[in-house]
């Protein structure tokens, strides 16, 4: 059985999980839980590829309709941003071509699979049982349990399932740091802190830590705006906020430059993520403002402290 929750991910990812899941020689079963769950994007596809799928109370499945990485934001393309691009389409479709097979294979309703990647539809679990999406409602794994047993399970036949040995499969070490990673605000903090990091070594070279830190914590943020559905746009203006922030201490621009910098992050956290509603991606507002404040004050101080050093009067000796 897979307990699933998630909001999404890679299309290269879920493809794998379906391709192990439908050449399995037991049934994998999806439970969507704990409740207040959901199965978005992925999810969706990665539920209509298993022969039982059950939901806890409170859940919701939906809202597959594939996201290009990358990609402006809705409201930003134009008089033209209705029409879909060539490569958007064909992603589109190949999408609904792929949940339309797995769906008939499992014998789920197809004319919803291909809603919910056409237009992002989403159920929650009562109305998922009605429309033949999921197959029952479960408050906890004993009760998904008892409900599958004597329930037949596609090509599988009848599930026996009373009394089961249950054995949890718990993700690693390693699993859990690159989960805590690519969240959207751990990646920001990871970037700012990248930048301070790099910001400190420039202005007072040879302290080495702050270098070693930023650079290593600038190589994980991009690990995960990878990882992520990361807009490169918001990206590139995040990056152009940092070398705003840099040149300030350079140039004497009286706090421009830093105003400059302030926005160009602010904006590229707003649309780092491409419809975060769809994916439940996005960046905490407060996140956002904190980490622009603590780097305006950074730069404040650094600033001040070499506008000091160039005032001061060149001292000599015979």
């Amino acid at each position: 059985m897979l307990a699933l929750d998630t909001p999404g991910g890679l299309d290269s990812s879920m493809r794998v999980i379906i391709q192990k899941m439908l050449a399995s020689k037991k049934p994998v079963a999806v439970y969507v839980s704990p409740q207040g769950a959901r199965a978005a994007s992925a999810g969706v596809f990665i539920s209509m590829a298993s022969p039982l799928v059950a939901m806890a109370p409170g859940t919701n499945i939906g809202a597959a309709h594939p996201v290009m990485m990358g990609a402006l934001p809705q409201g930003l393309g134009g008089k033209d941003e209705k029409k879909k691009e060539p490569m958007e389409e064909k992603v589109l479709n190949d999408a609904s071509a792929y949940i339309k097979s797995i769906t008939q294979k499992t014998g789920r309703n197809v004319e919803w699979a291909m809603k919910a990647v056409a237009k992002s539809d989403s159920v929650s679990a009562e109305e998922a049982v009605k429309l033949g999406v999921a197959d029952f409602v479960a408050a906890d794994l004993k009760e998904f349990l008892a409900k599958a047993d004597g329930r037949k399970a596609g090509d599988f036949g009848t599930l026996k399932c009373a009394d089961p040995a249950v054995e949890y499969s718990r993700q690693t070490r390693r699993q859990k740091f690159l989960a805590t990673i690519t969240d959207p605000n751990i990646a920001m903090i990871l970037m700012s802190l990248g930048a301070a990091g790099l910001f400190i070594e420039l202005y007072n070279p040879g302290l080495i830590l702050p270098g070693v830190v930023g650079a290593v914590s600038l190589v994980m943020a991009f690990y995960s705006f990878q990882t992520l559905s990361a807009n490169f746009a918001g990206v590139a203006l995040i990056l152009l906020g940092f070398v705003f922030f840099i040149a300030e201490i350079k140039v004497i621009s009286y706090g421009l430059l830093t105003l400059a910098g302030a926005a160009s992050i602010l904006l590229g956290g707003l649309m780092l993520f491409n419809q975060p509603s769809l994916g439940g991606l996005s960046i905490s507002m407060s996140m956002l403002l904190t980490t622009v404040i603590g780097l305006i004050a950074l730069v404040a101080v650094v600033a001040m402290i070499a506008l000091r050093a160039q005032l001061r009067k060149v001292v000599t000796a015979l």
